[in-house]
């Protein structure tokens, strides 16, 4: 059930996969002992600011590391957060950048679908309302590419230390969240 609840995600940028990730997908999902538990730091890392793929698909991963079920799960939870509160804080920091640049916010705006326009009416809201604890529940939301609402706040707040806790309560909230609807325990 897991497994068919963790699609692969097409970009939300343009409507299209943006090549095939189907390889490193498949990666994930066999990836086993220590190095596996690198493997989804650095998937994780990369999902933060590259690539338009969801997070569950490091709960899919085997590990065998012969600390149990529980332990499992929990250790890819923990080292997935790092990752992507890591990777986050790398596309805050692009994000501060862009803010400084003109010419980044305009070719935004000129783009096929203006994110710029898209994460104002989407996210400032949210940013505005609810700060940090906005961006921690956008990253709970199942099957959604964090990249965007990573970037989106990225250009709001201000904080990296606050943005590196929230990407990681959010991606630990998403993990945990997914796995009780997935075991039956939270039915939506």
């Amino acid at each position: 059930m897991l497994d068919t609840l963790i699609p692969l995600s097409p970009s939300l940028t343009d409507g299209v996969v943006l090549g095939s990730f189907g390889g490193l997908e498949a990666a994930v999902k066999t990836a086993t002992g220590w190095v596996g538990v690198v493997f989804i730091a650095v998937y994780s890392f990369l999902i933060s600011f590259l690539l338009p793929l969801p997070s569950e698909i490091v709960l899919l991963a085997p590990l065998d590391l012969g600390i149990g079920k529980i332990g499992r799960y929990s250790l890819i939870i923990l080292v997935s957060g790092f990752g992507k509160a890591a990777g986050s804080v790398f596309a805050f920091h692009i994000g501060q950048e862009a803010k400084e640049s003109g010419p980044v916010i305009r070719a935004l705006r000129r783009s096929r679908i203006d994110i710029v326009e898209w994460s104002e009416r989407k996210t400032v809201g949210l940013a505005q309302r609810w700060g940090y604890f906005g961006l921690a529940g956008a990253l709970c939301v199942p099957g959604f590419p964090d990249t965007i609402s990573i970037y989106a706040f990225s250009i709001l707040e201000t904080d990296y230390v606050k943005f590196a806790l929230a990407s990681f309560a959010g991606s630990v909230g998403r993990l945990v969240l997914v796995l009780l609807i997935t075991k039956g325990i939270l039915s939506v």
